[in-house]
């Protein structure tokens, strides 16, 4: 099972597909916490070009309430990445980390049920878009 679940979307720009993201995350729970722009870190940090690429941290407050409650540690892992990513043709890749599989090597089966929630909502995300 991949780590991660995507779609690719034609014909649009990742600031317009972020909005769109953002507001299907919303409706799942979630919101923004952070943001890293690799194009521009990459650029100041190493002088290195990249198409540009974003990392939104998302967090749903509940399921990370819950899973903070079963496995303390488990914030190493929060809040969950979704990436916005052009690729040489323009097109944008939307990707998300796939927490059932993610929190499936921690090896504790009281997560397995609110991974598996997190994993539905973040994939009806990507359906939605």
């Amino acid at each position: 099972m991949k780590y991660y679940n995507s779609k690719i979307v034609a014909g649009t720009t990742i600031v317009a597909l972020r909005t769109k993201v953002e507001e299907e995350l919303k409706k799942q729970g979630f919101g923004v916490l952070t943001e890293i722009d690799l194009q521009a870190i990459m650029k100041k940090k190493l002088d290195k070009e990249y198409l540009p690429h974003i990392i939104l941290g998302a967090c749903n407050p509940e399921y990370a309430d819950k899973v903070l409650s079963i496995e303390p540690t488990i914030s190493t892992m929060l809040p969950c990445n979704v990436t916005l990513r052009e690729l040489s043709d323009g097109d944008i890749e939307i990707a998300m980390i796939a927490p059932s599989v993610a929190m499936g090597a921690v090896g504790n089966a009281a997560l397995e049920t609110a991974a598996n929630e997190v994993q539905e909502k973040l994939i009806t995300v990507l359906n939605n878009i």
